[in-house]
C-alpha cells in the first residue's frame, strides 16, 4: 500500500506543480515587430529652405523613401505663412516605391495668396492611389511637417 500511496503522492505533485506553471504569467516576451513593416522603412523629409520667384511660384523640395505601392503614389506638399490653418498646395510629384531614398521637388503657385520670404510651415505627404474597387483611395505612406525659411530666387 505504501508504495502505491508514494507514488500517487508523486504523480498528485507533479500534476500540481504543471498547473502553477500553466497559470503563472509569462515572462516579457520581446518587443514585437510593427504590424506594418513600411512604418518603419517609410518616410518623407522637408529641406529646411525653400524658394520663392519673382512671379509668385513657390518651389519646395526633400527627400522620401516608400515601399510596396500598388496604385500610383505622390509626394505632395503645402504651405502656410501667416495663418496655421490655412494651407496652400504646392504641386505634386511622382513616386517610385522602391525602398530606396529619392528627392523630390515640386513647384506651383498658390491661387489666391502672396508668399512673401521668411518663415513658413510645409507639409510633406507620400500618398498611394490605392485600387479598392472602383473608386482609389488614399492611403498614406509617410508625412513630416516643418518650418522653413522661404527665400527669394
Amino acid at each position: 500500500m505504501r508504495v502505491r500511496s508514494a507514488a500517487l503522492t508523486a504523480l498528485t505533485a507533479t500534476a500540481g506543480a504543471a498547473l502553477l506553471l500553466l497559470a503563472a504569467p509569462a515572462a516579457p516576451a520581446a518587443p514585437a515587430a510593427p504590424d506594418d513593416a513600411r512604418l518603419v522603412a517609410e518616410s518623407v523629409t522637408v529641406d529646411p529652405v525653400g524658394r520663392i520667384a519673382a512671379d509668385g511660384s513657390v518651389t519646395l523640395s526633400g527627400t522620401y523613401r516608400c515601399t510596396g505601392g500598388s496604385g500610383p503614389v505622390f509626394v505632395s506638399s503645402t504651405v502656410s505663412q501667416s495663418d496655421p490653418s490655412v494651407r496652400y498646395g504646392v504641386g505634386g510629384t511622382r513616386a517610385v516605391c522602391d525602398g530606396l531614398e529619392h528627392r523630390w521637388v515640386n513647384t506651383g503657385t498658390p491661387d489666391t495668396v502672396v508668399l512673401k520670404p521668411g518663415a513658413a510651415r510645409v507639409e510633406a505627404t507620400v500618398m498611394e492611389l490605392r485600387p479598392m474597387g472602383i473608386v482609389p483611395l488614399p492611403s498614406f505612406h509617410a508625412r513630416q511637417a516643418q518650418d522653413v525659411t522661404l527665400t527669394a530666387s
